[in-house]
């Protein structure tokens, strides 16, 4: 892990996060500028910056067992949901380590941004 990443001080609990789901492999929990009614962020434990660095595809599968762990939970798997990986920083990426924004609650707009 990175000892100045933010959501490694999340997954270290050094800074407190709204935790909605978690495995050996991944953390889920709400986001703080949510831009839908629910807005979780899916991230693994151990530090990737950014999908370009993924080497083992396993890492990604994990993050989305989890996500459809929380879309359930969540009540919106059968309504729908949007799941988005931002990479790097004309990607919309502002956090430097892999997550995911899992979206809904409210019908979403194409294209997104």
């Amino acid at each position: 892990m990175a000892n100045d990443c933010l959501f490694c001080r999340i997954v270290r609990k050094e800074i407190p996060a709204t935790i909605v789901a978690e495995d050996a492999h991944c953390i889920a929990f709400r986001d703080i500028h949510a831009q839908a009614p629910v807005h979780v962020l899916v991230i693994p434990r151990a530090h990737v910056a950014s999908l370009n660095e993924i080497t083992d595809p396993a890492v990604v599968a994990q993050m989305y067992t989890l996500a459809a762990q929380v879309v359930k939970a969540e009540n919106i798997a059968d309504s729908g949901y949007r799941a988005v990986i931002n990479t790097r920083d004309d990607g919309g990426q502002t956090v430097h380590h892999l997550h995911m924004h899992v979206l809904g609650g409210r019908r979403m707009a194409w294209p997104p941004g």
